[in-house]
Order: structure tokens, then C-alpha cells, then sequence
């Protein structure tokens, strides 16, 4: 049984491109065998097979964008399908138990068996598409469509009677966080289409019926020869008279019943692709991203799909704004002087390499949080001398739970104290700047450094977990991290980020801030100094921190106020079990 292979459920992320193709055709996989590798501009991630069988085809190519719901290979897996009546002789007498039109065929083909056995098995196989068309129609329904509420038809792309192949578009549907694009799933002729752009719809709501074609092509002139059979009396010559000419006049007539109804579908079509023309058709990120450049989406041609506006097309219409107004003065369009681009090969030997898709996509979000966001950066030390040496005490408690207890866990687990006592640095601003939006639940992002980049992925709920449970959570996204196993979901729904410098070096940085949050806190290396403890000087372990705040969302004070309390907490970490 051939089973189809689909992109799982991937998050709020539009698309995401391939990057890894991990098996041939013709290999044997097991149900958690690793068919792609996928990766967004956040991550990678492993796509399994989910069954196991034997690869029938790998439908996707290195460098294709997919989404959700996209296949991705054919697996033939050990199931068989229901098996096939035995091949008996059907005597000229026997009760036809199919509708009348497939029934003719085959009362025919039995009556002339002995006779003419090629014209015989001729019928059969023109009789045999025709029987399978009529019971293969399928009802296409709204996937899995997670939590997402008021969803909505924004596209019709087919309309009923047209040719659709599995992968091809039938309606887009979008929420208030993303859009997805449904695929037929089969290839076949469109029934009927139930639903309308604008209605809303949910998980298993029917779209369109469609009738699979089982991958014949000429599906209209079968019908035609199939539905119009010789009489049962009509007897089958020995010697047929010119069989190709009687087909040819048969799909001759059956070209000229269907041509009125292709001109309608024609301008059914040319309507449609007027309508599609005259709307703006863009996903919730791309419209963010518009109205944050300040771009109007209906001067936008898209690239897309029928004509869809990707994020790629409104970057290519702002740079090109931009350099069509550069100024005489040397300047871009934001009155900022450009760099120069200079031949560096002029001066020596170099080395081009391509930057990973997470590094692009990386120095694109810093770029746009240091553009839009006023950052100021608090510093502070905590003495963190009588936490160094509690988690000394650990040490063999940590090995026997087989995990690593890092100070990590312990600046995590401060962080949330300080952010409950001070919910504004665990807030975002709304779009308009006007309001703020309070989040009752703790995400703490920690930056992760991988080959491929800087990535951080999301602990879920840190205010419920301890110091074990966080350093357990902090292990395991580290890892999945490094080795580009990081889910969609890892990397979403942060509230407030640490980056951690732990021992590379640095008495202190100004950590760029990962918005929509409004703030960050850098943790540079731990340093042994001598303090004064107000009659001498003693050896402390004294650990630098960085906060990098919004500073349309948080005034130094607060800043300060934050900092107070999580050097307090740090210094002395048995306020953490109050």
C-alpha cells in the first residue's frame, strides 16, 4: 500500500526550505528514520517517515519551500490492500451488480471471452478507469489546524470541473497569526467547491469534493467510450472493423460534448485570476513586516503563488526604493550613509563563503530590533561567592541524576523572581506603542551558540520548575540545539531572554534585544576580585550582568529597581526558596 508522507505541523512558520534529503528510493525506513531535514530562518528539524516500508519516491528536491501539509515522499508500507476477486468466467446470464453504465461493458467483454480475447481484455481496460473514477470521489477537509481560532477562506484557487494535481492549490486559509495553503492531496477533477472566500471555517470542514484520477490523463475520453457500449446482442466479428478509426470518431465526440463546457470553465477562470488581480493576498507575518517598513502591500506584484505577496518581494520593493532615492549627497533613502562595497581581491587572495540560513536571518532580526528599538543597557555585579559554593555541594548529587548543574539554572531561576516582582520587563508593546500587554505565564529564551549560528530556544513555565528540572531543560534544548534538532515549538513564545557568555571571557556587552520583548540580560564571565567588606579586603566571586531594556517600555529607574533585585537574589540564593 502506497502511503503519502506530509510536513508535520511546523508552528506559525509559513515556509521552511529543504535542506537535506536523508534516503534514496528504494530504501527500507523504519518508523523513525529521518526522511529531509528541514530548517526555517530559526532552525532545522528532522522530518521522520512515521511508518515503515520501503521509499517509493522522494516528491521534494533540495532548495524547494514546503509548508505544512506538503508531501514529501510515497511510502509502500507492509499493509496490502483488500484483495482482488478471483478471475472466473462471468457467464452471459449472470446479474450485473454495478451501475448500468460499467455493468454493459463487462456483460459484453464476458459474452465474447472465448472469441475475441484481446477485444475482451480491451473493454476490461477501458472499463476498469471508468469503475475506479466512479467510486474514488474524495471529501477535502480543513486539516489539523492546532488552537488557531477564526479562521477564514482568503483564496479559492479551483472552481468546480477543474484538473488539479496533488499538490495544487486549493484554498488558503488564515488566521490571526498565519496563513496555510491547502493542497489537493490527489490528482483528479473538482467536483464541487463548498465553500466561499471570506467564510470561516475549522478543523474537518469540507471544501471541495474531488474525483480522483488514479493518474489517467485522459479521463474525459474514457467516460465517453465507456458510457456509449454496443448493444448485448451485437455480436463481436472475428475481424473488427477498423478499431483505431471507430476510437478516433468516439474521442471526436466526446472532444466536441466537452468543448462548451471548457469555454465556461475558460472564463470561470479568466474571472477568477480578474478577482485574484484585484485583491491584495498577503500572510499576517508579510503584512507586519509591511506596516513595519511603512509599505502599502497593494503596490507590491507578488511572487507567489497566484500572485501571494512573500516576505522576499516587499525587502526587494523597499531596496529598491531605497536606492532609486538615494540621495546626490551619498546617502540611502533613511538618510543613512551606505557602506562601500570594495573588491577586497584586489589586495589579496579571499575566500567566499555563503552565511547559513540562520546567520541571515539572525543579523535581519538584530538589525530590526537595534533600527526600531531605543536599547540602553544597565550594568550591575552580583557576588555569587555563597551560590558558587551550594553548587559545589552538588556536584555528587548531579552526577547521580546524571545532569550538569551549571549557574545557568540558578541566574534563570532569579530572573523569574525579578521579573514577578516587576511584570513590566515581562511585557510587550502593542504595534501602535499605545498599550502595554502584560503576559501572565514565564518563557525564558537562553542563547544557545551552534555551528550554524545563534539560536535560542524557549523553557516553557520556568516559575514552575527548580533548579534541577531547569538545568535538566537546559541540557536537553542545548543539545537539540547544537545537533539542529530543535522543534518549532522550542524556539516560540518567549518572554524574556539571557544571553550567557559563561566562561569565554568579557567584563561586560550590550545584548541586542529579541523583540517583541522589551528586555534581555547579558551574563559576561565570573571573576575572582578582592572586595571590601567595610574593614578589609576579602576574595569574592563576583559575576557582571548586562540588562538591555526598551527603553519606550522601561524607564531607567525600573531598570535599575530590576537589577537590585536580581543581584540580591543571586547573592544570596536562599531569598529564591522564599
Amino acid at each position: 500500500m502506497i502511503e503519502e508522507i506530509r510536513i508535520p505541523d511546523i508552528g506559525d512558520v509559513e515556509h521552511v526550505e529543504v535542506i537535506e534529503i536523508c534516503v534514496e528510493v528504494g530504501a527500507d525506513v523504519a518508523t523513525d528514520d529521518a526522511l529531509i531535514v528541514i530548517e526555517s530562518d530559526k532552525a532545522s528539524m528532522e522530518v521522520p517517515a512515521g511508518l515503515a516500508g520501503k521509499v517509493a519516491a522522494i516528491t521534494v528536491a533540495i532548495g524547494d519551500e514546503v509548508m505544512q501539509g506538503h508531501i514529501i515522499a510515497q511510502l509502500e508500507t507492509a499493509r496490502a490492500d483488500a484483495p482482488s476477486p478471483p478471475a472466473a468466467p462471468a457467464p452471459a446470464t449472470a446479474e450485473a451488480t454495478a451501475p448500468q453504465e460499467a455493468a454493459a461493458p463487462q456483460e459484453a467483454a464476458a459474452s465474447q471471452e472465448a472469441a475475441a480475447p484481446q477485444e475482451v481484455a480491451a473493454l476490461q481496460e477501458a472499463a476498469a478507469p471508468q469503475e475506479a473514477a466512479a467510486s474514488s470521489e474524495l471529501a477535502v477537509r480543513v486539516p489539523d489546524i492546532g488552537e488557531a481560532q477564526d479562521v477564514v477562506i482568503i483564496e479559492l484557487a479551483v472552481a468546480a470541473g477543474d484538473q488539479v494535481a496533488a499538490d495544487d492549490l486549493l484554498v488558503v486559509v488564515e488566521s490571526d497569526k498565519a496563513s496555510m495553503e491547502i493542497p489537493a492531496g490527489e490528482a483528479g477533477t473538482i467536483v464541487a467547491v463548498h465553500v466561499e472566500v471570506g467564510q470561516e471555517v475549522a478543523e474537518g470542514t469540507l471544501l471541495v469534493t474531488l474525483r480522483a484520477t488514479s493518474g489517467q490523463a485522459a479521463a474525459p475520453e474514457l467516460d465517453a467510450k465507456v458510457t456509449t457500449p454496443e448493444p448485448e446482442t451485437a455480436p463481436v466479428a472475428a475481424a473488427p472493423p477498423a478499431p483505431a478509426e471507430s476510437n478516433a470518431a468516439s474521442l471526436q465526440a466526446a472532444a466536441g460534448s466537452l468543448q462548451p463546457a471548457a469555454g465556461s470553465l475558460q472564463a470561470a477562470a479568466g474571472a477568477a485570476q480578474a478577482e485574484v488581480a484585484a485583491r491584495v493576498y498577503a500572510g499576517p507575518a508579510v503584512r507586519l513586516l509591511a506596516r513595519e517598513l511603512g509599505v502599502e502591500l497593494s503596490r507590491i506584484k507578488g511572487s507567489g503563488n497566484r500572485g501571494r505577496i512573500v516576505k522576499d518581494d516587499v525587502k526587494a520593493f523597499v531596496k529598491t526604493a531605497l536606492t532609486s532615492g538615494r540621495a546626490a549627497a551619498g546617502t540611502t533613502g533613511t538618510g543613512i550613509p551606505p557602506v562601500p562595497e570594495v573588491d577586497f581581491a584586489k589586495f589579496g587572495p579571499i575566500d567566499i563563503q555563503p552565511m547559513s540560513r540562520i546567520r541571515v536571518a539572525g543579523a535581519t532580526n538584530l538589525h530590526r530590533s537595534w533600527l526600531n528599538v531605543p536599547h540602553v543597557t544597565q550594568h550591575e555585579e552580583a557576588d555569587v561567592t555563597e551560590l558558587e559554593a551550594f553548587r559545589a555541594t552538588l556536584k555528587d548529587e548531579a552526577r547521580k541524576r546524571d545532569v550538569s548543574i551549571t549557574p545557568l539554572a540558578f541566574i534563570i531561576k532569579a530572573c523569574c523572581y525579578a521579573l514577578e516582582a516587576h511584570p513590566m520587563f515581562n511585557a510587550s508593546l502593542d504595534v501602535a506603542v499605545k498599550n502595554f500587554i502584560f503576559k501572565k505565564y514565564y518563557n525564558i529564551g537562553f542563547a544557545v551558540d551552534t555551528q550554524a549560528g545563534l539560536v535560542v530556544p524557549v523553557i516553557r513555565d520556568t516559575n514552575r520548575l527548580g533548579i534541577w528540572d531547569l538545568s535538566q531543560a537546559i541540557a536537553e534544548l542545548a543539545g537539540k540545539a547544537r545537533e539542529q534538532k530543535l522543534a518549532m515549538n522550542d524556539l516560540q513564545g518567549g518572554t524574556f531572554s539571557v544571553s550567557s557568555l559563561g566562561a569565554i571571557g568579557g567584563t561586560g556587552f550590550t545584548p541586542l534585544i529579541n523583540a517583541p520583548e522589551v528586555a534581555i540580560l547579558g551574563v559576561a564571565r565570573l571573576t575572582m576580585r578582592p572586595v571590601w567588606d567595610g574593614s578589609e579586603f576579602v576574595p569574592r566571586k563576583m559575576l557582571p550582568l548586562s540588562l538591555s531594556y526598551d527603553h519606550r517600555a522601561i524607564n531607567g529607574a525600573e531598570a535599575g529597581r530590576f537589577m537590585v533585585t536580581l543581584a540580591e537574589l543571586l547573592d544570596d540564593i536562599r531569598r529564591l526558596s522564599l
